[in-house]
């Protein structure tokens, strides 16, 4: 029951009225069933020539004796009047109309079921999407995409699945069960009592082969995710994979991955699948045993059950071990379901490491200084920043340099948030930027990187990616300004034409300006630029590097540089070392010096 009720937090306070009116469905429709069934036993005393004893009519109420009353007289009464061929038809009119209600409803109750299962759907998938853009980068450093890709649809898919089954668990077979039940109570206690004994003895039986299901679902569902990480990183490193002819090397791992998910996969299986038969046999011999038992009674002479009554009640009977069936193999669903919910609630629960305070600051302008104070940073255990400490005047362009691996990347990730001091802090006009609101941080920077992440769109729509209600013509400015207007014209449908994945359909240099005009458009009073002309070819680079130019008149800049040729103008240079600051000042500072910088600068100029 306590799975159950796991499973069921995803419908309930939100669609209790859908599903009330789903249970109010089912209920119509299984009285209108049972109708139909119990119409056995007359038509059959009508067409076997039983005396049916001529009842006198009494005053209506909603009891079972008041209805059968009312039954019966109607039925001698036409029998009576017109004959027993006549009573046949007007029985048989009888169980249509029942059927038919029972049909209607049932539809109506599958109805409200269709939407609260994919209302299901969608607040789950978009929960779970709004988590993993909330959580940080830190997050996805110890988790696989694929598996996360595999939680959101996969895991959503059975939870969703195990939903429609809880319902049939709740409602519709509980109900169905139960009226029958008090129906065969109704038309013999003895037998019913016998019937009674019976069925817990398979319910065990069944219960036992279920046990384990819930792990091995588990373990499957992480399989998956493996898999689905293996393919993720196969279509992005295809490029490396064709370089090295690493054909074999990850067909066998990925064929490796895959034997171990089917394993796992048909051994569920082999758990799952044998409910059905078993409960089938299960009811069978319990079937065969009621009729023996039944039939006994007749033979005895029991006053409380003809032998159309006999007939009538296995009638019924037969049509509880359906919904018994149903409720073992929909257990066996829950179970798979438990596993899927506990994978979804894991990613639903992780913690986002970076949010904002209890009553953040707002900020609308950038007015004087970024400061690192005393700022040391780990990913896990060893310090990759010491003890940094730096101001950056409004309108100032500083670069960070260094060999790779010396921090600087790190640096200008502290900033923005995507990940938080270990010690120090970061300041911005004086306050901490743990205290100010994310999102108004975040507005105040522009960040153009090595890796210019250009989304499956248009061009138009990823020059004004962020920037709400961006006009042609401002998308247009900013892409002049960026150099990228000219060879954007010379696509087959200019602004409106789709970069590809990934901008696959575009240059290097092109995909870079692409993300300048973003940036320009956006219009940031601090920019960071993480080795933007790195990957280029010298023409590339110098279209880039007039586009960068223009975007950083007038901004305060941070720039992280491979090249130092490029930021020999900028008005402070910090060499980083093993996550220090070794030396800082200009190009021509440093290069008096004739340290760290000067090393650097003729081991790229003797390159």
């Amino acid at each position: 029951m306590k799975g159950l009720k796991r499973i069921l937090q995803y419908v309930f306070p939100r669609y209790t009225g859908q599903a009330l009116l789903n249970f109010l469905f089912i209920l119509l429709s299984t009285i209108g069933g049972l109708c139909s069934f119990t119409m056995v036993i007359p038509f059959l005393d009508v067409l076997f020539d039983q005396t049916i004893e001529t009842p006198s009519l009494v005053e209506f109420d909603w009891s079972v004796d008041s209805l059968k009353n009312i039954f019966n007289y109607h039925l001698v009464s036409i029998i009576n009047e017109y004959g027993k061929s006549s009573a046949l038809v007007y029985l048989s009119a009888f169980i249509m109309v029942a059927i038919l209600i029972k049909t209607l409803f049932w539809y109506a109750s599958k109805l409200a079921m269709i939407n609260i299962r994919y209302s299901i759907i969608r607040d789950l998938r978009n929960s779970l999407y709004n988590k993993i853009t909330r959580l940080s980068l830190g997050f996805y450093s110890d988790e696989h995409k694929g598996d996360v890709m595999s939680r959101m649809t996969n895991d959503v898919n059975e939870v969703e699945y195990s939903v429609f089954r809880s319902f049939d668990v709740i409602f519709k077979d509980p109900i169905t069960l139960i009226a029958s039940m008090g129906l065969l109570i109704y038309m013999s206690p003895k037998l019913t009592l016998f019937v009674v004994i019976m069925l817990p003895i398979s319910g065990g039986i069944v219960g036992k082969i279920g046990h384990t299901l819930r792990k091995n679902s588990t373990v499957v569902q992480s399989k998956l995710g493996s898999l689905m990480s293996l393919i993720e990183e196969t279509l992005g490193g295809l490029r490396i994979i064709k370089s090295f002819n690493a054909h074999g090397k990850v067909y066998n791992t990925f064929s490796d991955e895959n034997f171990q998910f089917i394993r796992e996969s048909k051994r569920m299986m082999r758990r799952r699948e044998l409910a059905s038969p078993l409960s089938e046999f299960l009811g069978s011999l319990i079937l065969v045993v009621v009729l023996w038992f039944g039939g006994s009674l007749v033979l005895n002479g029991d006053e409380s059950l003809s032998s159309s009554a006999l007939i009538g009640y296995l009638v019924i009977f037969s049509q509880m071990i359906q919904p018994a069936k149903q409720i073992i193999d929909a257990w066996y669903s829950i179970q798979k379901g438990l596993a899927s919910s506990d994978r979804i609630d894991e990613l639903l629960n992780a913690e986002v490491a970076i949010r904002d305070s209890e009553n953040p600051k707002p900020i609308a302008r950038f007015e004087n200084e970024i400061e690192y104070r005393n700022v040391s940073f780990k990913y896990v255990n060893d310090l990759v920043l010491k003890d940094i400490n730096l101001k950056v005047k409004k309108g100032q362009t500083v670069a960070l340099v260094g060999q790779s691996g010396s921090g600087k990347s790190t640096m200008v990730d502290l900033l923005p948030r995507f990940y938080d001091v270990v010690g120090g802090g970061i300041y911005v006009d004086g306050t901490n930027i743990k205290d100010l609101k994310i999102v108004d941080l975040r507005h105040l920077m522009g960040i153009v990187g090595q890796d210019s992440f250009l989304f499956n769109d248009t061009i138009f729509n990823n020059i004004a990616f962020g920037v709400e209600h961006a006009t042609m013509e401002q998308v247009i400015e900013a892409a002049k300004i960026a150099n990228a207007h000219d060879f954007i014209m010379e696509t087959p449908d200019g602004y409106q034409s789709t970069v590809g994945d990934r901008g696959s359909k575009l240059s290097g240099g092109q995909r870079q300006r692409i993300s300048i005009a973003r940036a320009i458009l956006a219009n940031p009073p601090i920019m960071i630029l993480d080795e933007a002309t790195s990957a280029l070819d010298t023409e590339s680079e110098k279209l880039v590097q007039d586009a960068l130019f223009r975007l950083m008149e007038n901004r305060t800049s941070i720039v992280i540089a491979h090249r130092l040729s490029t930021v020999v103008n900028a008005d402070l240079i910090c060499v980083l070392q093993d996550g220090e600051i070794i030396e800082r000042g200009t190009h021509a500072e440093l290069m008096a010096k004739g340290g760290q910088y000067k090393k650097l600068h003729d081991i790229q100029t003797f390159a």
